[in-house]
């Protein structure tokens, strides 16, 4: 059995200094995704089969547009392939702007290199038209396959490809109120916002409403915009609330330096965890010294740490140290997140 000592400490709350803008946004400024369908031609016979019936029927009512009357099962192009076009719209975009888009093979082309996307309509959530895209795709690096790279031929780019045709009205400028919404829920926070705000001017410009929310009320001597344009430049003590992140998939555990540990006995497979207090790291002869609050036994299956540095980060350092396998130390924190050991978020993705 592998047995690791660890030994606990308290931790104190992470606040650190940063602006508004990082932390939250101002309620219906924000973008506006747009979709549309169409079809990508000058492919060099890497486009939809005739298995795809949706774009052979597509390239039947565009050639009926065009007064060429073809039936579906007439048409034999491995030259065309059918696509959904993305594109994310601005807050107050105009009339004119351009913006990017994506295009994405919906059909079995096995590649959208050097084709041409046909003018698409890109509609909103309400249906209405508000860009019109077309040009010529990139794939640039989605064709790469260099190693651990994954090629992505059936997608591509077009930069500044679609023209924004509808605009989506935002009356800031005549506004008396706005509202912040924070990023994340925190009750400090948004208590933190409302204080700054209301040092910064000296007056009751910001009440905190929930947990995620600050109404705003501009001072007199001031439009929206420049209120708003200074509210998010001011500096708030923002705290930051402790999570642990895991990718299940690739093992990939990202967590911040300073999550403790609470005491607890667990097993999990050959490896037992025991966590105590030692205020002096042992150093039995023999043993591997990792560093000055980091000890490893002779015997390679105790590990000794100073009280004060018992935090989910060096737990993960030393089961790896140990040959302990991205998998087991995934299995592990979740096992003390249930046991209460560990009081941090766990997110998985």
């Amino acid at each position: 059995m592998k047995k690791f000592m660890l030994f606990l400490f308290v931790c104190v709350t992470s606040v650190y200094a940063t602006k508004v803008n990082d932390v939250a946004n101002v309620v219906g400024v924000r973008d506006n995704h747009l979709i549309g369908y169409s079809l990508v031609v000058g492919l060099k016979k890497t486009g939809d089969g005739t298995t795809s019936k949706f774009t052979l029927q597509s390239i039947a009512n565009m050639l009926k547009a065009m007064n060429i009357d073809m039936q579906p099962s007439d048409i034999k192009s491995k030259n065309v392939a059918a696509v959904v076009v993305t594109a994310e719209l601005a807050p107050f975009a105009k009339q004119g702007d351009k913006i990017d888009i994506t295009v994405s093979s919906i059909g079995d082309a096995t590649s959208l290199e050097g084709g041409t996307l046909l003018m698409t309509p890109l509609k909103g959530v309400d249906g209405k038209i508000y860009a019109l895209a077309q040009g010529a795709i990139s794939i640039g690096g989605r064709n790469t396959k260099g190693a651990g790279v994954e090629s992505h031929p059936t997608a591509g780019v077009i930069y500044s490809g679609a023209l924004v045709e509808r605009e989506i009205g935002i009356d800031l400028y005549n506004q008396e109120y706005a509202t912040l919404s924070l990023k994340e829920d925190n009750f400090k926070n948004s208590v933190t916002i409302q204080n700054s705000l209301n040092e910064f001017y000296a007056s009751q410009v910001a009440v905190a409403v929930d947990s995620r929310t600050v109404k705003l009320k501009k001072p007199k001597n001031k439009s929206m915009i420049e209120f708003l344009a200074e509210v998010q430049e001011v500096d708030i003590a923002f705290a930051i609330e402790n999570r642990i992140v895991i990718n299940e998939r690739t093992g990939t555990i990202v967590s911040g330096v300073s999550i403790p540990i609470k005491p607890i006995v667990m097993t999990h497979g050959d490896i037992t965890i025991k966590i105590n207090e030692q205020g002096v790291v042992d150093k039995p002869a023999g043993a591997v010294v990792v560093d000055e609050n980091m000890v490893i036994g002779l015997n390679q299956n105790e590990l000794y740490t100073k009280e004060g540095t018992t935090t989910v980060a060096n737990l993960v350092r030393s089961l790896q140290k140990l040959g302990a396998t991205p998998k087991d130390i995934i299995a592990i924190l979740e096992a003390m997140k249930s046991a209460g050991s560990i009081s941090a978020e766990l997110k998985l993705i």
